[in-house]
């Protein structure tokens, strides 16, 4: 299939050629060697960037297919950061679903690279195939950013396009690959429930993300029928603790207060540096079960996506704490994988510790940083309710 070439991830015939392009490509040693050298890599970037150069064509020097790059590469660093930045990772509803796969993910989005990574490490350690995830190219700020994503299975949302036809167009292109990839292919697919991150702790589907999922439906097939057809799967993602809370509530600030908020150059690819390598606390991944009931349009899709993504959320502790901090009452509310009835006398720890969290964040967006985590309490009521 060439329809596909400017956006499908990489085929392994793609891989060593991609390999050899980035590792002579000297704007990655310098941005790996800021990375793990924060303090030396300016001094002494001199001598760092060549060593970490020599160290990369070194790990890297035997990977020749996607699998290997996955396996040796990304599932490396991906277990370095759970063990060092998670204190549990957990999940749930994978049993319901078959390994043989083809689903459509679609999660709720808190973070620009971990949401999928969490999603992916899931899977795939429960014998699914891994993911090919849907990336904005408004990512893609740099030719080894590019490649490195195609290399991890990434597909190009096209986000760039401005006239009404050309973005029709990208937006066909890219409903027929993930139909393709489902039904073809059988991947698994990612993609989030909306464009950006909830960064309000409001997580809600946009049902235009629907429409673009079933343009590519053919105007004899039943709406519902081909719905069911992609399999989606709604997933929930929490986190105890969001790496990039402070800048979320900061950004909210500004536009709360000014009307607008205006993005620095390299801002996204900093927030997926401060979410790889933040601390976030106890993290939940919970699968739903594939959508299989009759839809009227796409906001009944999304609304079915909504409700299990609120339903499963698994609160934590400083979701319930923010939720008391802003008057509301969280007494025995489940939290944590094993809903345990929240009683803030036995987390006096957590209590203080989330407390002196708050007390870090500029005064007048304290309010903002504890709705963002109270939100998934409010919808979790409401799924209830519902």
């Amino acid at each position: 299939m060439t329809d596909f070439d400017d956006i499908r991830p990489y085929h392994d015939a793609e891989v060593r050629p991609a390999l050899d392009r980035i590792l002579n490509d000297p704007e990655l040693a310098d941005a790996v060697a800021r990375l793990k050298f924060p303090r030396l890599a300016g001094p002494l970037g001199f001598i760092i960037r060549p060593m970490v150069s020599r160290a990369m064509k070194r790990q890297l020097a035997c990977v020749d297919t996607v699998d290997k790059f996955q396996q040796e590469v990304v599932e490396k660093y991906l277990r370095h950061m759970i063990e060092t930045t998670t204190t549990k990772l957990t999940t749930s509803g994978l049993d319901q679903l078959d390994s043989d796969g083809g689903y459509l993910f679609v999660s709720n989005h808190r973070d620009i690279a971990v949401d999928p990574a969490f999603v992916n490490w899931s899977i795939y350690y429960a014998g699914f195939k891994t993911l090919r995830i849907a990336i904005g190219d408004n990512l893609l700020t740099k030719p080894y950013v590019s490649d490195l994503m195609r290399l991890n299975k990434s597909f190009i949302v096209n986000r760039s396009a401005k006239a009404p036809r050309e973005k029709l167009k990208a937006a066909k292109k890219l409903s027929a690959y993930i139909h393709h990839s489902l039904t073809v292919d059988r991947a698994n697919i990612w993609i989030a429930q909306r464009e950006g991150r909830a960064k309000d702790g409001k997580d809600l589907t946009n049902s235009a993300v629907i429409g673009m999922l079933t343009l590519n439906r053919p105007k004899t097939q039943d709406f519902s029928e081909y719905v069911r057809s992609l399999k989606i799967v709604p997933v929930s993602i929490s986190y105890e603790q969001d790496p990039c809370d402070s800048a979320k509530a900061h950004e909210l600030y500004a536009q709360r207060t000014t009307g607008s908020y205006e993005k620095g150059d390299q801002e996204d690819i900093q927030s997926i540096a401060k979410g790889i390598a933040g601390q976030k606390g106890n993290v939940h991944v919970a699968f739903g079960t594939p959508l299989s009931g009759e839809y009227e349009d796409n906001v009944a899709v999304a609304a079915e996506i909504d409700r299990q993504i609120w339903s499963q959320y698994v609160l934590h502790p400083s979701n319930c704490f923010a939720y008391d901090a802003l008057g509301n009452e969280a007494r025995s509310l489940p939290y944590s994988a094993q809903g345990l009835p929240f009683e803030p006398g036995n987390l006096r720890e957590e209590r203080a510790a989330f407390d002196l969290h708050v007390a870090s964040i500029p005064t007048e967006q304290r309010e903002i940083l504890l709705e963002m985590y109270a939100n998934p309490v409010h919808s979790k009521l409401n799924a209830r309710q519902n």
